[in-house]
């Protein structure tokens, strides 16, 4: 019976959104607490939700619980609107709404100071949770690209959030202005890919509604192109929401705005829809391999390129920024990776490909719930020290562990498990990841190619471990800097407690694999021949975990991490060895590089001025000279014979008499010409 109540975990959220937007002025906090219930609200009865399902029938077969009403129709094509729900709808919300309802808690102390913004934060806030919430229920694409696209609209609020008032000072808050625009230009450019994909959906099956898209006779009766198409589409929404290679230079850009924003986008909301997509759209992606070979070589390449530009960067909330971009890299390569061995399974009929690929599903979605966790404890953790430090600038830290104890042990507990220390969550989706990739070069002609992405995995695996523990050193270690010095001490309780949730789910989340979890994030095809999240398609994840454990290639990455995490003690916090001397003081051409983020906003800005400029002009010419000037030349023709006719009117009755007369004769001498050609003697 609560299955049926599904539409209230977006809904309650919505309205709390236009409780606390009306009458926000009114109620303590702003109506902060407003949407901390409407938070906790979509918790509950998502766990309600949730606990019903798995211990229904229809999780065993056929794997989902559906209801849809019709919503208009256009022709032949029928739209409807419902909620979709199986394990990853369940996984989605469940971390959404949970970990969004500690954001909102913590941001009663962190947000404690801004006023009257206040209620425009927890409206905007509210709206930002329904957009994912609603997206993971939905039932169809037309409905989830409604939801993709409220999520985009808050973003771009909060972001921007501190663009006419800032407490730095004008600077920052134009930053956070051209932030928000960026932010929402970029991912419109993605959002444009996406629109035209399901377009072609629609053409193709004739409704967007997943049943249908997703049903394998479905898709056999379509033209294969047709779904290449629109799968290669799809996933160029999925880049530019989830910042990936090459659009990502707006996310780094996005940390203008507060840092529980921050945390919203990274962990909660966002930048997870991208990953989303690409699993819910699993069924579609991988009836072509070539297809998943490219979803798994952008997620290398953004995993590797993202991490390099965190390795010297001074600004907390930037590292994690790009932390977050190269670990949505890793969920990119593991469902790439699997989705490539499914897509050769499925047409060589093999079953231990097809089972293989579903363990890439799984490393896949087990690391974005393992990242949820660990990156929102962090994020949360470096606001807890901006807000008692009042500095962004981690050379100004230092030595901070002394003042702020919990925030020092959570964030050590975040970086953790983000740098894949053994027995913490992120090691165990890390490794599989890794697993996958390896696995996933032995097979086809483009394999080798898994394999390169591998090698670029592992020297993300060394980098992640270095700049979080460069930063943690930075931050709580070594001499005290000049914001320790101006430090009040730790973060009130309704930011610490949050801190300390999330670091228990932090360092423990993950071993759930242990426990069988895996059964509920996988995927496979079931007796009738169509794709099943989760129910029953276990795929031997013990045997990969013994792999793991029996592999020289994990102990290798095991070493890597902890040579990282000694170097950067040796640098930062012992100080024994110089950086400076190793970058030449900044001189260098890789320092340099990577302090201009490889020049990509430079070369950003020259395609903006050199073809979005050049584009931008072409269309004013057609709009004022084509569009505006055949408007313009039928109003002036209009004004201009209406001012000449004007001048007929004399009021002399000499001078209507003979137009009149002109009139008789022109119109008697038409009449005898039409005579005489048409045959009259």
């Amino acid at each position: 019976m609560f299955v049926e109540y599904t539409w209230l975990i977006p809904l309650v959220p919505m309205l709390c959104f236009v409780i606390v937007g009306f009458f926000g002025k009114k109620m303590p906090e702003g109506g902060g607490h407003v949407a901390i219930f409407g938070a906790l609200f979509a918790f509950a009865v998502s766990v309600l939700v949730a606990y019903e399902f798995f211990t229904s029938a229809a999780y065993s077969a056929p794997g989902y619980v559906t209801a849809q009403i019709a919503w208009f129709s256009i022709g032949d094509f029928g739209i409807n609107v419902g909620y979709y729900i199986d394990s990853l709808s369940c996984l989605m919300m469940l971390f959404a709404s949970f970990i969004s309802t500690l954001i909102f808690v913590y941001s009663i102390g962190y947000m404690h100071g801004e006023g009257v913004k206040k209620r425009r934060y927890y409206a905007e806030v509210s709206l930002f949770l329904t957009g994912m919430l609603g997206l993971a229920v939905s039932s169809n694409f037309l409905e989830m690209f409604v939801f993709w696209e409220v999520m985009g609209l808050c973003s771009y609020l909060l972001i921007g959030f501190w663009s006419f008032t800032h407490p730095s000072g004008d600077d920052a808050a134009d930053n956070a202005a051209s932030a928000a625009k960026k932010a929402f230009l970029v991912t419109r450019l993605g959002d444009v890919c996406l629109m035209g994909g399901l377009f072609i959906l629609l053409y193709a099956f004739g409704s967007l509604d997943y049943l249908t898209v997703f049903d394998t006779a479905a898709m056999a009766a379509v033209d294969p192109n047709m779904v290449l198409l629109a799968s290669l589409l799809i996933f160029g929404g999925v880049i530019g929401k989830s910042a990936q290679f090459p659009l990502l230079d707006w996310l780094p850009d996005a940390m203008a705005g507060p840092t529980t924003v921050s945390a919203l986008i990274h962990a909660a909301t966002m930048v997870k829809a991208g990953v989303y997509l690409v699993a819910r759209c699993f069924p579609l992606f991988t009836q072509n391999p070539e297809l998943m070979l490219f979803v798994g070589i952008i997620g290398g390449i953004t995993a590797f390129f993202a991490a390099t530009m965190a390795l010297n960067n001074m600004n907390i909330k930037k590292v994690l920024a790009y932390s977050t971009l190269s670990q949505l890299g890793y969920m990119f390569l593991a469902l790439g990776a699997g989705g490539y061995m499914m897509a050769l399974g499925i047409q060589s009929g093999d079953t231990h490909l097809i089972a293989a690929g579903a363990v890439g599903y799984t490393a896949g979605c087990l690391h974005m719930a393992n990242h949820a966790f660990f990156k929102a404890l962090l994020f949360l953790g470096s606001g807890s020290v901006i807000h008692s430090a009042g500095t962004e600038d981690m050379r100004e830290m230092g030595g901070l562990h002394k003042k702020m104890k919990i925030t020092s042990v959570t964030m050590l507990i975040g970086s953790l498990s983000i740098a894949g220390f053994p027995l913490f969550s992120g090691f165990w989706s890390k490794e599989l990841v890794l697993e996958t990739a390896m696995h996933a070069g032995s097979y086809g002609v483009e394999g080798y190619l898994f394999t390169a992405m591998w090698v670029l995995a592992v020297v993300t695996a060394f980098m992640t471990a270095f700049y979080m523990f460069r930063m943690w050193f930075m931050t709580f270690k070594g001499k005290p800097g000049h914001g320790t010095e101006h430090c009040h001490g730790e973060s009130p309780k309704s930011m610490t407690v949050p801190l300390i949730i999330l670091s228990v789910f932090a360092a423990a989340v993950g071993c759930m694999i242990l426990f069988g979890f895996d059964e509920y994030i996988t995927t496979g095809i079931n007796a009738a021949g169509q794709f099943q999240v989760g129910s029953g398609h276990g795929h031997g994840m013990t045997g990969w975990l013994e792999d793991i454990f029996m592999s020289a290639y994990t102990y290798l990455t095991v070493a890597l991490v902890l040579i990282a995490i000694g170097i950067a003690y040796l640098m930062y916090s012992r100080k024994s060895v110089d950086p400076g001397k190793i970058n030449r003081n900044g001189n260098s051409l890789i320092y340099r590089a990577l302090s201009n983020r490889w020049w990509f906003p430079q070369l950003y800005n020259q395609i903006g001025w050199k073809l979005g400029y050049g584009v931008a002009k072409g269309v004013e010419f057609v709009d004022r000279q084509v569009i505006d000037g055949t408007v313009n030349a039928l109003s002036s023709a209009v004004v201009g014979s209406g001012e000449s006719l004007s001048k007929t009117q004399t009021g002399n009755v000499r001078d209507y008499a003979a137009v009149v007369m002109a009139g008789i004769v022109a119109l008697f001498i038409l009449t005898v010409v039409l005579f005489y050609l048409m045959g009259g003697a």
